[in-house]
């Protein structure tokens, strides 16, 4: 993993802004967070004990709007970490241009560790705690689910929310499950919009090869990796490999997605020998000759230490932050495109702030409407970034890091500040 992913944010940051002539005056709002939340968080375990973790929630930026991000429950879910993941969101709204300003959440925790009873005790534990200082709100900060958080947990804290302010207040969280104010399409946007931003490069970036001749390797098959997959089969192209945190799958032609899905259901892992897989390392999967990598695990999977072996075409970052600064640097002079996070994985937040349109609205819209007007977004966006990769001749990364910056200083100066 990658330990110094705010470094790793700061660095891209000070490349982009270069490119931009930027004032430092201007670039300061991007370096450090508007507010920071930090608390030690008490719940009770199944036995009587109680438990302590830290938690966090960092608001980043709200030039364009309220603040919005996820809440990650993971052991490794320091400040740092949520830091860099509430700057990016800054970034990321703004180049798929929606009104949200960015921000993340995080405890410390292995919520494979803990009872549901557990799980659902933190989870109204932190919403309790956030109270306190007034952090959330419809119009002030929309939290959603990120790395081991899901639906259920975003009921919870909807839940614990609605108790504490004595109100119904849907829109102020998002990725809940359809029946209490979710949007359809919601369970696997971040999936489809890599997919779309797949499919609007692939021409441009590999000539006229087939869909059923693309060749596609998957490190990490959790929601968004698994769904990307199966949209990706769907299509005609060719998984040939995916893997967990146990292992990986190798499939010669190509992966039969549902029967990994079985697999894994079954035993808890795909990396397991059934019905023609071949079983290899994480590692070996990163150095696989395909078309496409998709990393769909934690930050930090691709670093300077092994960036040399891989041999794949274009990296879609499904993940937050997958690739290091200094891997980017190592990828680019092999010739390796990187398709970046705050592109790539866009589509969740972009479905996020569709669910807070229709929760505000009293609205509910039919999911072919949604993914139509996701598509629409993500064209766009990508179009907009192809265009400045071309104007700037700087990579994919560098250019959506430009346009979000940008229209945040706009939207800064229109205020006067």
């Amino acid at each position: 993993m990658n330990n110094k992913p705010f470094e790793n944010y700061l660095n891209i940051l000070s490349e982009a802004a270069a490119k931009l002539d930027i004032s430092e005056k201007d670039l300061e709002q991007f370096k450090e967070p508007e507010h920071i939340f930090e608390a030690s968080v008490t719940y009770e375990k199944d036995d009587g004990t109680k438990e302590e973790v830290k938690a966090y929630r960092v608001q980043h930026n709200s030039a364009r709007g309220p603040y919005k991000g996820g809440i990650r429950f993971h052991p490794d879910a320091d400040l740092d970490e949520v830091k860099s993941l509430a700057s990016l969101m800054s970034l990321k709204c703004a180049v798929v241009d929606i009104p949200f300003g960015g921000a993340k959440g995080g405890i410390q925790v292995d919520p494979k560790k803990l009872t549901t009873t557990e799980l659902e005790r933190l989870s109204r534990a932190y919403i309790q705690s956030a109270a306190a200082h007034n952090l959330f709100g419809v119009d002030k900060d929309i939290p959603a689910p990120d790395v081991n958080t899901n639906p259920q947990i975003m009921s919870w804290m909807l839940d614990e929310f609605e108790a504490i302010n004595g109100r119904k207040e849907p829109g102020m969280i998002t990725g809940k499950p359809v029946e209490i104010g979710g949007s359809k399409g919601r369970s696997y946007a971040t999936s489809l919009g890599g997919f779309l931003t797949l499919e609007y490069l692939k021409e441009y970036l590999l000539g006229n090869k087939q869909s059923n001749d693309i060749t596609i390797a998957i490190q990490g098959f959790g929601n968004a990796g698994a769904e990307f997959a199966k949209i990706a089969h769907e299509q005609g192209y060719r998984v040939v490999a995916v893997s967990d945190s146990r292992g990986a799958a190798y499939c010669e032609e190509k992966c039969d997605i549902n029967h990994l899905n079985n697999v894994k259901e079954m035993n808890g892992s795909i990396a397991i020998e059934s019905n023609g897989l071949t079983i290899i390392t994480n590692e070996e999967l990163l150095t696989l000759d395909v078309d496409i990598l998709v990393l769909a695990a934690l930050d930090g999977a691709i670093t300077e230490n092994n960036a040399d072996v891989v041999k794949a075409k274009i990296i879609l970052e499904l993940a937050n932050g997958p690739v290091t600064f200094e891997a980017d640097r190592i990828l680019e002079e092999k010739g390796i495109v990187v398709i970046p996070d705050i592109l790539a994985n866009a589509g969740g937040v972009t479905v996020s702030y569709f669910e807070w349109v229709q929760n505000k609205s009293g609205d509910i819209w039919e999911e072919e409407y949604v993914n139509e007007r996701l598509k629409r977004i993500m064209e766009k966006s990508v179009q907009n970034i192809l265009n400045k990769t071309k104007e700037k001749n700087v990579t994919f990364r560098i250019a959506a890091f430009m346009i979000g910056i940008e229209r945040i200083l706009k939207a800064t100066k229109l205020r006067g500040k």
